[in-house]
This record gives structure tokens, sequence and C-alpha cells, in this order.
């Protein structure tokens, strides 16, 4: 009697197989700007604010949830879903935007990189501005997106860093432990500026477009894969696993955030060091005297790996919304020459940020910008992506579920009032000097 060969089973994909766009969505949430925003309010407030980082997460969660699910559900980016239903000057002008924001965030990325690998190594910061732009770049256009995406992958563990660093310097711990669950209101106009910054960088629009566009990646490059609105049967477990990766990606980031907070107020806050600081690499080398040359090291190259991993992240967001907006072909796992429009966004929006480390700009002045035009574009945007995910003629049968519809909402109105906040806030400071 012939034997007949027992089928293989398939089996469940590991926990690192089902995260991708929104791990690295989160981790890309905690660049060298984000680590500079943690340390100036963790040095000048101490454990104040550390309570944002768990009302802040649900709040990320639901809008990159929200993103992912539209991106698997159409196949289709959010400026293209946005040019389907609104004029081409709304979309056009929110665009034009986000590329303004997302390379003020770039030439801050790269200075706060540079001047990083100074303090570790000694040598001139514009070198290694061009340096680090100049790999980021190769990888992104000769390194096809399914390989160039585990290197992302691998690059998040580069934000463990900031968590070893909080168990090298002394906490007290209880005291930190109230902070995070009793929120600490202040009505001071520096605080303020400090709360609406921490919400700002938390909730980004250049995040929203790159898990989004990403997704639509991972339709392209999975054998078998459709986007759900012609393939509903594997509706079920795409959203699973979106909500699972966006979770555990939203987590991971605000884990970090809690540590960077909790470290710098430890330390510099503690001392009395805090006023002077401005950027990541300020904090890194303010820590040195007071936490030693470990936790000093461990925080500028932090700052060095979670540069290399916000830059695509950055100059990718930028491209995609471009290309999409115009019909263009949009895809990292594209060559070059099939999709040269993309390509061309892609490296113009890196040199730009690059060149902002020649002409002389102040990371401090580009951060500045860089959140007061993420301010204007992430709150029409939240509204436009709350709507496209509620409109049939887009997502079809795929309603949001009740839960990311309120947070969403509530996520939507939190930003409107934070923005609004921070705009009028920086006017008055402003005026006062």
């Amino acid at each position: 009697m012939a034997h007949t060969p027992t089928p293989k089973l398939d089996r469940p994909p590991t926990l690192l197989a089902q995260l991708g766009p929104g791990l690295i969505t989160g981790a890309a949430d905690d660049d060298p700007s984000g680590v500079a925003t943690y340390s100036q309010v963790g040095a000048q407030f101490g454990f104040a604010m550390l309570w944002t980082t768990l009302f802040s997460f649900p709040l990320m969660t639901a809008i990159q949830e929200i993103c992912g699910r539209l991106g698997r559900i159409t196949g289709i980016g959010i400026a293209g879903n946005l040019v389907k239903c609104y004029p081409q000057l709304v979309v056009r002008g929110l665009v034009l935007l986000l590329c303004f924001a997302n390379i003020f965030n770039l030439g801050a990325d790269i200075s706060a990189m540079a001047a990083a690998m100074v303090l570790v190594a000694g040598g001139k910061l514009v070198v290694y501005s061009v340096l680090f732009g100049a790999i980021s770049l190769l990888l992104q256009v000769y390194v096809p997106y399914r390989k160039y995406v585990h290197y992302l992958k691998w690059l998040t563990w580069a934000l463990f860093a900031y968590v070893i660093t909080a168990f090298v310097v002394r906490v007290p711990w209880l005291q930190a432990l109230h902070a995070t669950l009793v929120p600490s209101i202040s009505l001071d106009a520096d605080y303020l500026m400090g709360l609406v910054a921490v919400l700002g960088t938390t909730i980004s629009p250049y995040l929203f477009f790159w898990q989004t566009s990403e997704e639509v990646e991972q339709i392209r490059i999975t054998k078998h894969q459709l986007p759900l609105n012609k393939n509903p049967s594997q509706a079920q477990d795409q959203f699973r696993r979106i909500a699972l990766d966006t979770r555990v990606g939203m987590a991971f980031s605000n884990v970090v955030a809690f540590f960077i907070i909790l470290t710098t107020a430890a330390t510099l806050h503690a001392s009395g060091t805090g006023s002077h600081i401005q950027t990541a690499a300020d904090a890194a080398k303010a820590l040195e005297p007071l936490a030693g040359h470990f936790a000093f090291l461990l925080f500028a190259l932090g700052i060095i790996g979670t540069g290399m991993l916000a830059i695509p992240v950055l100059a990718g967001s930028s491209a995609y919304a471009v290309a999409e907006t115009f019909g263009w072909r949009a895809s990292l796992e594209s060559r070059p020459i099939h999709a040269r429009k993309f390509y061309y966004v892609l490296s113009i929006a890196t040199v730009l940020g690059v060149c902002l480390n020649f002409i002389g700009i102040d990371p401090i002045r580009a951060l500045f910008w860089s959140a007061v035009v993420n301010g204007i574009v992430s709150v029409p945007l939240m509204f436009f992506l709350m709507i496209l995910s509620s409109n049939p003629a887009i997502i079809g049968k795929f309603q949001l579920p009740a839960y990311l519809r309120v947070v969403g909402w509530v996520a939507t109105g939190v930003m409107t009032l934070a923005s609004l906040a921070f705009l009028v806030t920086a006017i008055y400071e402003r005026l006062a000097r």
C-alpha cells in the first residue's frame, strides 16, 4: 500500500514576523528630535510629565491603527485616498506643508546625529551630516524594500539604549511611579509649551503617511495578498495583525519616551543643570559628569541609531505623499528606473535636510518650525482620516470598530486643542521677547 505523505501544516507566524509597519513607525517616533523634546521636559520639569506617556498611548495607537487599516483595505496611501475625495488644491497644500515639516525635521535629526558622533569620536559635524544622509539615501535607493525593512526592524533595538541608561543612574522609583499615574497639570506657559511639544512629537503627520504606505508595500511583496476591498476573506487576520503590530509599536515608542524623561529627570533636573538642554546631544553631554561615561555613551549612540531609523521614514513619507498626489508610481520595492519621480522626491528631501546643516539654520529653530507646521497639518489631516475611514466609497463594508471611532475622534479633539495651545503659546512667547 502506497504511503501518503502527511501534508505540512502552516506554522503560525512568530511575533517578530507579525511586526513591521507599526513597530517601525513607533520606533521612528522616537527620532533625535523626539529625544530632544523628551530630554528637555525631563530636564526642566522632572517627573511631572511622565503621565503623558500613558495618556498619549491609546490616542496615538488608535490613529496609527486607523492608518494601517486604510492602507490594507484600499491598497493606496493616504494622499492617494485624499485625491479621490477632495480638491487637488487642498491635498497639495497639506502635502506641501508635510514636506516642509519633514525637511526641517530631517535637518534637525541629521544635526543631532552628527553632534552625537562628534561627542563620541570627535571630528567635524558637517562631515558626519553628509555621511549619515548619504548612507541612508543609498540604502533606500539601492536596497529593495523587502530587505531594507529588515534592517529597519533591527535598528529599533537602538532604542533600548535609553531603557538601559535609566538603570545605570539612580532613580526614585516610587516618586516616578506616582508622577506617571497621577497627572500633574500646570498653567505655566513653559509647562504648557512642553506639554504641547510632547503631544506634537508623539502624534505626527509623517507617521500617518508612513504606516499607511508601508501596509501597501506589504501587499506588494507578500504572495497571495491583495487589498482587502478585493479579497475580503483576509480581513479578520489582517486587522488582527495590524492591531497587534500597531499596539506593540506604539507601546515600544512610549516606553522609550518614558525612560528618556525618567533618566533626564533623575539626573539633569535633580542636579539643577537642566535649563541649558536644547538638543539630544546636549542631554548626552550633560549626562556624563552626572551618570558616568557608560550612560553618556548609551545615550549618544541611541541618538545615532534612532536617527538612522527616522531619516528613511521622514524622507519616505514625503516621497509617498507627493507621488500619490500626482499619480506617480510610489514604492521602495521598485527599482529607481521604474519609479524615478518617487526617488527624486525622496532624494531631494534627504539632500535638503543635509543642506540645512550648511546654511547656518539653528537646529532648535528648525525643530520649532517643524513643530509649528506639524501642528497646522496634523489637525485637518486627522479630520480627513476619520472621515475617509467612515466613507463606504473608500473602505466599503469595513467600517471602523466603535472603540477606534471613539478614541480616534478623541485623539483628533486633543490634537486640535494642543495645536491651538501651541500656536497661541508660541506667538505669546515670541511677542514677549
